[in-house]
């Protein structure tokens, strides 16, 4: 038995900690949190100062059985969860759970797996920190009762199943707002000048500074220009330089993977667990840009190594969120020397852009030159601006140049382009100039990525809550994020060419949006709701000022206890007074109007199964229903969009001699024929599509299905070998479980089914779970 025994969160960890240590140690896995709060009101003893009881999870007693015995045969445990808050709660729950002895038991940390760092942490050990403890016990605590005590409030009130929380009822708000800023936006129109010169065979753009506010000022002056003639007015060239950005913190690093890799949040945290824990980067929870003298000396190396001295400059970020770690250090490989690892497409993909972006924040300024021509019009006041940029010394552009969220305005290619050599007083040949009719814009919905920069900024949440917080909004059917097509806008453009004017009337898609985050009816429901009976619960600053107590609790400047009770008196007295609130005070309904011909009003609410529209009052028998479709709220759905709904469900014909009805439903539009539904494609409208793109839809649903079983066993019909959208998998209960390479689907016995599913302890298994099916 090995003398000393080194507990961390996750097998992966262990294997690669395991690695760098001798034979006298031995590195286990506790798979995460091991004991929690219990469900129920039992969980917190609100009269004795929130005195929190905890318990082991139904998942973890064996796991707990396993570490006891290793413990009670070890001479020295080091608990080694991560190095933040939720991790020194992990080795405190263990220390409690396993009851380590004091003079035995060791906390060590690190924030990255290498065996350096895994070497000082052993030769540098310290006790558990229970100011972390107490701040993350604080989080737990004070979430468990928002949610406890909203929760029942929202189910009574508005709708069973629902839920609430301190923070993610604070993003909803914030998809919530931006939704209703969007709908409200009334979008103005201006006419934009753009010119296109033509110099020796070459051409480059400029653009007038101003937009005209009507047609007939930007027509007036295209006509004007067509006697003008143009010349070089005047001439700037100035110096510039372009900074590199700062290592990655948690938001960056999601923000950039979402605009570069197309990532979602979770996907970004999931696969840079996976980098962290193969021992390629540092710990990837952090709101530091910090980096150590270790990595500044690693970065110079690989610099000059691959790009010579000249492109190296050290530089240390100061990070602009205040409850910062500066300790803690930013998102970046463990070995500069290695600009590619080992992996899957995905993981090998965000390392180059980790490695990318922490090299550029060690490299020299990109040197520019930044030229400003400005054209004079012989009979005009106004001047045409065109910009250059010439690059005269790369920098750390050679490497990475960090994206943004703004999404550019039309036309702009040109703009910041080569400029051919010219000179004050030069002629200018005009090859064609043109007024184009362009729109204000509302503020664009969140994405994922640029939520968490909002959240950020507000100072609600921290690293190891972002992720989450996203997630649950979606499967809590709040939010959903996808992708919806535009509609199609007119707009004019004017053309001055070869000494001609034309003008035309084009259409555009407008509203087009690609993985962004919309509200949800429900959400809109119930934040209305909480904005009205607990305005401190959802408002950003109340909210912030919570995460910097926590931050507080942290660092050793105030009580948990009096911080909760600070906050739960008020809250409590809320719940109470909510309480008394009629549900039909509540506003879930909204009358649209009185029907066109039975004079019925005509209502759009919340239903069991969703959002819909009636016709008729509640305690009408013969009252009509009808589901709104995507993207229709019931605060604004007008009575045409309503009497379009009521024409649903519809007739749409005959497949196999039995009839197809078209319809919208509690999970969106279907085909409903011989009592199965088929749901109908993105682009497929219930009230157009036609009799065979309906039997097209169910003979490719019938088709997909017949493919999808590749095996089941009669030992446990349970189980199931499927095809899915990445390849063969097993499906057991909910849970699915990948198949080991080297395996063949179609040639799995149930024998090794079971061997696959107890090998991937994270699915939720139970002993003996099996049993009754075996034969």
């Amino acid at each position: 038995m090995s003398k000393n025994l080194v507990i961390v969160e996750s097998p992966a960890k262990a294997k690669t900690i395991e690695g760098y240590l001798g034979k006298d140690f031995k590195v286990v896995s506790s798979y995460g949190h091991v004991r929690d709060l219990p469900k129920g009101d039992k969980a917190i003893d609100i009269k004795n100062r929130f005195k929190p009881t905890y318990e082991v999870t139904a998942d973890k007693k064996e796991v707990i059985k396993n570490l006891k015995n290793l413990a009670k045969d070890a001479e020295t445990v080091y608990l080694a969860s991560d190095d933040d808050r939720e991790g020194e709660a992990i080795s405190w729950h263990l220390k409690e759970v396993l009851k380590l002895e004091e003079d035995r038991t060791k906390r060590i940390v690190f924030r990255e797996i290498t065996k350096n760092a895994i070497s000082k942490a052993i030769e540098n050990p310290r006790g558990i920190d229970y100011d972390l403890v107490n701040a993350q016990q604080a989080r737990r605590i004070l979430d468990r009762l928002v949610g406890f005590e909203l929760s029942p409030i929202l189910w009574k009130k508005i709708k069973t199943g629902l839920s609430a929380g301190r923070v993610q009822s604070v993003a909803v708000r914030l998809i919530v707002e931006r939704e209703r800023e969007i709908e409200a936006h009334q979008a103005k129109s201006s006419f934009r000048i753009t010119a296109i010169f033509e110099v020796d065979g070459k051409t480059f753009q400029a653009e007038l500074p101003k937009k005209f506010e009507t047609k007939a000022e930007a027509e007036d002056f295209l006509k004007a220009c067509l006697q003008a003639e143009f010349s070089v007015a005047n001439l700037e060239k100035k110096p510039a330089k372009k900074s590199p950005a700062a290592p990655f913190t948690t938001s960056t690093l999601q923000q950039e993977a979402s605009r570069k890799l197309y990532f979602s949040v979770a996907q970004t945290m999931s696969v840079a667990q996976k980098l962290y824990e193969a021992g390629k980067i540092t710990y990837m929870r952090t709101d530091s840009t910090n980096l150590s003298q270790e990595a500044l000396s690693g970065a110079k190396n690989a610099i000059e190594a691959s790009y010579g001295t000249s492109y190296h400059k050290s530089r240390q970020y100061s990070t602009k969120s205040e409850s910062a770690q500066e300790a803690h250090e930013a998102i970046r490989p463990t070995d500069f020397s290695q600009s590619q690892v080992s992996g899957d497409r995905n993981e090998q993909r965000l390392y180059e852009l980790i490695w990318k972006r922490a090299i550029a924040s060690q490299m020299s300024d990109a040197e520019l030159e930044r030229t400003t021509i400005t054209i004079g019009i012989s009979n005009s006041q106004l001047n045409l601006i065109a910009n250059g940029e010439v690059i005269k010394f790369d920098g750390f552009l050679k490497v990475y140049l960090e994206d943004t969220d703004d999404e550019p305005e039309e036309d702009d290619a040109g703009n910041k382009s080569l400029l051919p050599p010219l000179s004050i007083g030069q002629d200018l040949k005009l090859k064609e100039m043109k007024g184009r009719e362009s729109f204000t814009r509302a503020a664009p919905r969140y994405t994922e990525a640029s939520l968490v920069k909002k959240l950020e900024e507000l100072g609600i949440g921290r690293p190891s809550t972002y992720a989450p917080t996203i997630s649950t909004i979606q499967k809590r059917d709040y939010v959903v994020k996808e992708s919806r097509d535009g509609t199609p806008r007119n707009y004019v453009e004017m053309i001055i060419s070869g000494g001609n004017f034309k003008e035309a009337t084009k259409t555009e898609n407008t509203g087009a949006e690609k993985n962004k985050l919309f509200p949800t009816n429900i959400a809109m429901v119930v934040n209305d709701f909480l904005v009205e009976h607990f305005p401190n619960v959802i408002d950003f600053n109340f909210t912030a000022k919570v995460e910097k107590e926590f931050d507080e609790i942290a660092a050793g400047g105030q009580d948990w206890q009096d911080m909760i009770d600070g906050f739960y008196g008020k809250f409590h007295h809320s719940v109470e007074e909510t309480e008394q609130v009629s549900r039909q005070d509540v506003n879930t309904s909204r009358l649209i109007g009185k029907h066109p011909e039975s004079g019925k009003n005509v209502y759009a609410r919340l239903g069991r199964f969703g959002p819909l529209v009636q016709i008729g009052e509640n305690e009408d028998e013969d009252k009509q229903f009808a589901s709104l479709k995507k993207g229709q709220f019931i605060e604004n759905v007008s009575m045409d969009d309503a009497l379009e709904l009521f024409k649903l469900p519809r007739e749409v014909g005959y497949f196999e001699d039995k009839k197809m009805t078209a319809a919208i439903g509690r999970f969106g539009p279907y085909i409903r024929h011989d009592n199965a539904f088929f749901s109908l494609k993105k682009e497929q409208d219930p009230l157009s599509i036609t009799e065979g793109e309906a039997i097209e839809l169910i003979q490719a649903k019938r088709e997909a299905d017949a493919n999808k079983y590749i095996k089941t066993f009669d030992e446990n019909p349970d189980i199931q070998v499927l095809n899915g959208r990445w390849g063969p998998y097993i499906k057991f209960g909910k849970n699915n479980y990948k198949i080991p390479k080297g395996k063949e689907a179609e040639k799995l016995t149930y024998a090794e089914t079971i061997e696959i599913i107890e090998a991937q302890p994270d699915a939720g298994k139970k002993k003996g779970r099996f049993a009754s099916n075996k034969k």
